[in-house]
């Protein structure tokens, strides 16, 4: 049992799974943020609690934060360790995860770290405050932090962020918390603006105004996340391109965080391909309006399935011409089953957050030979890649991209194949 209230002098072992300093004291497990492996640390246990009181030295992976806001800012939690050594964690979150899978024997896996001042979407909380408005990120338990500077965003959109609060601050919609979403499409930055209270007349005209004065073409209301949307100015077409390929996204749609970290792992996702002639069949799931969908069409005929109507519309408008086809299907409550997949050359899957559900068992169960998985949670990859490598597939390559600088996500792509040819011919390859 912890004494009620002691101090002690530790080191910390690791980082936990968000990023902060474990250490271990009588059977327990604590975290420490701001805190490296290596790096001894003066600290009080309270109970359950445990405080920092004084870092005493300083690991060598160490660094000065870029941003004066980092520590209040919930949105970077790295930033006082170094690059290089932040992506080694990352790949090893990735590598634990994929041997807890199963997958013993890896191969070498590459990577790719996205620059800083690099990310094409915002989202961000509104707080209306004495004389203005807040607008930023939460820092840990509490309001947000006003997003004076930023390292991570496009330049384009941080130049928004003073004239986007002049506008806020005189809207009467905005009578306490709120959010804003901006993606920066190729026609610009598409604004999803959410208020407790509906836009007044008064509140429309000046958005109207601001859209027309910054070369914004879209900017869209709802009361709340999954509420309703609606469009409450557009003066010009909305629209971002995918391998050449215009589309017309919806408002708040998801984008990858960075252009360079999607072309990494568009690129990515190409190698993984077994041979192709273009009238096989690749089925995409989880397609979204075609980040992917469009630079596998070059390669074979893609039937891309997505639980969202408005993204997989935007996607079909964009279909004519290419080798593409959309279909809207919640994966979860209805997967495509094993005869679903019967003439599927290849599946290319990038589920969300929590993993892909219940479409996994029947893709296990399925003929297919090949499977490209894309993942952004390592917890969800372990959980879903256990029954693919139980099914009998082979890992064959991993890419991991950083393209959520100095936080503890990750984004992986992951080769898997049971053809055995295909084993055969790399295995082959790899004995030189």
């Amino acid at each position: 049992m912890i004494a009620t209230s002691s101090q002690q002098h530790l080191q910390i072992e690791q980082l936990g799974h968000s990023g902060d300093g474990l250490l271990r004291h009588e059977g327990q497990v604590f975290y420490i943020p701001g805190t490296l492996p290596g790096e001894t640390v003066h600290v009080r246990f309270n109970g359950s609690q445990c405080d920092l009181l004084a870092r005493e030295s300083d690991s060598s992976d160490r660094v000065t934060p870029v941003c004066a806001l980092a520590e209040p800012c919930g949105g970077c939690t790295l930033q006082h360790m170094a690059l290089p050594a932040l992506l080694d964690w990352k790949m090893s979150r990735v590598r634990n995860a994929l041997q807890a899978a199963g997958y013993d024997s890896l191969p070498t896996p590459t990577s790719f770290q996205t620059p800083s001042h690099s990310r094409q979407r915002l989202d961000a909380a509104l707080q209306r405050v004495d004389g203005g408005v807040v607008l930023g990120l939460h820092q840990r338990g509490g309001d947000p932090v006003d997003m004076t500077e930023c390292a991570l965003i496009h330049p384009r959109l941080m130049a928004l962020l003073t004239p986007l609060r002049e506008v806020l601050s005189g809207l009467g919609a905005l009578t306490g918390r709120g959010g804003i979403a901006i993606n920066l499409l190729e026609s610009g930055p598409d604004i999803t603006l959410e208020t407790p209270s509906p836009l007044s007349s008064s509140d429309r005209r000046k958005l109207a105004d601001f859209a027309r004065a910054h070369a914004i073409p879209r900017i869209t209301w709802r009361a709340a996340p999954g509420k309703e949307m609606e469009t409450v100015v557009q003066w010009g077409p909305v629209f971002h391109s995918f391998a050449g390929v215009k589309v017309a996204p919806p408002p708040a749609t998801f984008l990858q965080a960075t252009r360079e970290a999607e072309q990494s792992i568009v690129d990515a996702v190409l190698r993984a391909l077994p041979s192709l002639n273009r009238k096989d069949r690749l089925v995409e799931l989880y397609a979204g309006c075609g980040t992917l969908t469009f630079p596998l069409a070059q390669k074979g005929h893609v039937k891309a399935y997505e639980g969202s109507a408005e993204a997989i519309a935007a996607l079909r408008k964009a279909t004519h011409g290419t080798r593409a086809e959309g279909d809207v299907r919640d994966l979860n409550r209805q997967p495509l089953l094993p005869h679903d997949l019967k003439n599927a050359r290849v599946v290319i899957l990038d589920p969300p957050y929590s993993g892909a559900g219940k479409q996994l068992a029947p893709l296990a169960r399925s003929d297919v030979k090949d499977i490209v998985y894309i993942s952004c949670n390592p917890a969800a990859l372990t959980k879903d890649l256990a029954p693919l490598h139980e099914a009998g597939f082979q890992l064959i390559d991993w890419h991991v991209v950083d393209q959520f600088l100095w936080s503890s996500d990750v984004e992986t792509v992951i080769t898997l194949s049971r053809d055995a040819k295909r084993l055969k011919k790399i295995e082959k390859k790899r004995r030189g």
